[in-house]
């Protein structure tokens, strides 16, 4: 069986979605997209999206997390990503995108 790169569910009133994946990147940002089209519409205010196990990502992954983050601020939400990967971090740091983003070291601390 082969295993999902992405799972989604409800928990406590909000969306999670867990990538299943080290690199997010040109080869899953567009099934990453294509999931937040599902996910991404009323009632949904709250959109945890857990990349713990993400290593690195491209500027096309930033691109989806973005799609996500516009489309859940038009339902008047907020999207909240878990990365405690160091050099992901700092990648959001350096783009200013932690300024877009409520990020997160933990799943614990998202929910």
């Amino acid at each position: 069986m082969k295993k999902r790169l992405i799972d989604t569910e409800v928990h406590k009133g909000h969306t999670v979605i867990r990538l299943n994946l080290e690199r997010l990147d040109t080869q899953v940002s567009p099934q990453l997209k294509a999931e937040f089209l599902i996910v991404c519409k009323p009632p949904a205010k709250k959109l945890v999206i857990d990349m713990s196990n993400v290593k690195s990502c491209d500027s096309s992954g930033l691109s989806a997390l973005l799609v996500a983050e516009r489309m859940v601020r038009e339902l008047k939400g907020e999207v909240h990503l878990v990365v405690p990967n160091e050099d992901v971090r700092n990648l959001f740091r350096i783009t200013q995108l932690d300024k877009v983003f409520k990020i997160h070291a933990s799943a614990e601390d998202a929910v």
